[in-house]
């Protein structure tokens, strides 16, 4: 990523507003909810002053069709949500995954299921990263840990989605969303420099002297149908293979390894350094790519390890992935909670101990 400029404070939501806007986003159409109601507002004050395009639309569903019909004609497009808004969204990724348009779109996860809490939560993540909709299909899914790697990951978000051509999602909870933090926001990016989507975009047929072009995910023809997935998921490999992201701390000596993400991740850090601290030899390993999950990463961080202790604010989704990247190797415990409940850094010393042998 290019250099950083302008340091400022920042709630999470705000810098990932902010980031896009840099990144290029052209055009945003979100519907309010909370946690995650500052980005929608930043953006409905900012877009304007760019002579972007900012809607609040009617509702969930309206807001992922009118992202659809902006990534259709090549610029870049975004919405955000929370948790049961993303859930009406779902339709219209799918779509949009089908139809291999690139756009962005943010989740800061409030407990559930239903409505739920407004408190932060972790239990999207089935849903994030297992497509979320109908059909065959994935997005990428980023998870920041501060709100300096949520404005990171927002314009990282954007180029992957290009680079692609495909939904990615950014993944955060309400910690992330509210909390704040000083930060360097990424640098404004030229839009006569980003991506030429003359070759597939819908548009302008008249000034490049072309026939229109459909943009749509519906093909009635079985064998052809499953041409374009199969080719899909062969572009899913390579993503596999070329995207996935993870930061590893004290992991080469642990006889336990933490697996967390985002906010989790944030409080097993600080257990990390009690365990440390009292002579335990705990490592801790966050995905940052939840799809393309770090699979291999994780099998290199746990080698010596005795033991892994995945601590999610879900019953144990995530765990899902560690278990089936050790296939076995290792025992996989789990520190779970739900509702929008967070964990503590003493409970998360408190099980690192226990699992070791050690005093808590």
């Amino acid at each position: 990523m290019n250099a950083h400029s302008d340091k400022v404070l920042m709630k999470g939501n705000e810098a990932i507003a902010e980031a896009a806007i840099r990144a290029g986003c052209t055009a945003y159409f979100g519907y309010p909810i909370t946690p995650q109601n500052e980005l929608i507002a930043y953006m409905a004050e900012r877009l304007p002053e760019y002579g972007r395009v900012f809607i609040q639309a009617e509702s969930e569903v309206s807001a992922i069709n009118m992202v659809y019909g902006a990534a259709s004609v090549g610029v870049r497009a975004m919405t955000s949500s929370s948790s049961p808004g993303i859930s009406l969204k779902q339709e219209g990724i799918s779509y949009a995954a089908g139809a291999d348009l690139p756009l962005v779109f943010v989740n800061i996860v409030r407990g559930g299921p239903g409505l739920g809490s407004i408190a932060p939560a972790q239990s999207d993540y089935f849903q994030s990263t297992r497509g979320g909709g109908h059909g065959d299909y994935r997005t990428v899914v980023l998870a920041p840990a501060g709100v300096q790697e949520a404005a990171d990951l927002t314009a990282l978000a954007f180029d992957l989605a290009d680079k692609w051509r495909m939904p990615v999602m950014i993944l955060g909870d309400g910690v992330i969303g509210q909390m704040m933090e000083g930060i360097e926001l990424p640098p404004f990016r030229d839009l006569s420099t980003l991506p030429d989507k003359s070759s597939w975009a819908a548009g302008r047929q008249r000034e490049q002297n072309r026939a229109p072009r459909h943009i749509t995910s519906i093909n009635l023809d079985p064998a052809e149908l499953e041409r374009l997935v199969f080719s899909r998921f062969e572009r899913y490999a390579a993503i596999e293979r070329e995207e996935t992201r993870f930061e590893a701390l004290r992991c080469e000596d642990a006889d336990l390894v933490l697996v967390a993400y985002g906010t989790a991740s944030r409080v097993c850090r600080g257990a990390l350094d009690a365990a440390r601290e009292a002579g335990l030899k705990v490592g801790l390993f966050r995905p940052i790519s939840l799809w393309p999950f770090p699979s291999e990463a994780l099998v290199t961080a746990c080698a010596g390890a005795k033991r892994v202790l995945t601590v999610e604010m879900s019953m144990g989704q995530m765990i899902e992935d560690v278990r089936l990247s050790l296939r076995d190797r290792l025992p996989v415990d789990l520190l779970p909670h739900a509702g929008g409940v967070v964990p503590t850094e003493e409970e998360v010393y408190g099980r690192c101990a226990r699992i070791l042998g050690g005093k808590a």
